[in-house]
């Protein structure tokens, strides 16, 4: 038993039925079709996807703190992670302030 294709064939309208498939989103004024300027200004859903990306890139590292100190910074609550990392980026710049 042979198997069926299962290939999806895309049949194109013909001329005539395109006029009348525009003809009738032209008469429809929820349905207008988009201008040629409107069309070019569009972008991939991709590349609006998601959060903008930062121009201060952090890095992804694994680090074992003590209990207490991330309890205490999990204790003032949402943003702990950032509020931690200001924590750090101070202590950074009075060390390099010393050297």
């Amino acid at each position: 038993m042979s198997r069926a294709s299962r290939k999806t064939v895309i049949q194109m309208p013909s001329a005539e039925e395109d006029r009348k498939i525009n003809a009738a989103a032209k008469a429809d004024p929820d349905a207008q079709p988009l201008s040629k300027a409107q069309l070019e200004a569009m972008v991939p859903l991709r590349a609006v996807r998601g959060r903008p990306k930062s121009e201060n890139r952090k890095l992804l590292v694994s680090v074992r703190y003590s209990p207490e100190v991330v309890e205490y910074f999990k204790s003032t609550g949402d943003g702990w992670q950032s509020r931690m990392d200001g924590v750090l980026r101070q202590y950074v710049q009075k060390q390099s302030r010393r050297s």
